[in-house]
């Protein structure tokens, strides 16, 4: 992989998708695709899309009981992405059973909190400012090695392992959507 930028392609056109990888092909490290697109396209459709011969970041965010997520990344396990997400907030046992269901290459990456979420939005909730939810969630990646955290850049520092070892937030990045941060996305909406 010539760079380790993945880049969001969020459309449920497949033929717009195949025709944007195209173009960023020599520029991008790899193609995220997320539910938008796979709800519209299946596996068939990320299939496609990998053919053209980027990795592919898979992110789905799935969560439910351990068994449910290890049986439907098992049946992802033939497209091989390279980077799969489930939600952090599914525990360590889904975690675990989802990364041990994974191919060996797939990093199965856990996303804590959803970042379209501020503080607001947790409150209604129920949960308390997302810096302490972020390493409460957190930790069930960072205990494990096998498993990687997505976060915010500004909320990554706030994320501690629990055995001293930073073993698990090597992938980190400010969320950017439709070329807006969050912070745009909030003052856009007067909060």
């Amino acid at each position: 992989m010539s760079s380790p930028i993945f880049v969001a392609i969020d459309t449920p056109d497949l033929e717009r998708a195949k025709g944007l990888a195209k173009a960023i092909k020599r520029h991008a490290g790899g193609i995220k695709l997320g539910l938008e697109f796979f709800a519209a396209n299946g596996p068939a459709g990320v299939a496609e899309i990998a053919h053209l011969g980027l990795p592919i970041f898979l992110d789905l965010k799935l969560h439910d009981i351990p068994n449910t997520v290890a049986k439907a990344v098992q049946a992802l396990r033939y497209l091989e992405p390279a980077v799969l997400t489930v939600h952090g907030a599914g525990g360590q046992a889904m975690l675990e059973e989802a990364k041990a269901a994974a191919p060996a290459a797939t990093r199965v990456v856990a996303v804590t909190v959803l970042t379209s979420l501020d503080e607001d939005d947790l409150a209604a909730t129920g949960v308390n400012g997302s810096p302490h939810e972020v390493r409460a969630i957190g930790r069930y990646g960072i205990s494990n090695p096998r498993v990687f955290d997505v976060c915010e850049l500004p909320q990554a520092v706030e994320v501690e392992p629990n055995n001293g070892q930073s073993t698990a937030t090597e992938l980190k990045w400010p969320a950017v959507m439709n070329g807006r941060s969050n912070q745009q996305k909030r003052a856009r909406e007067g909060r």
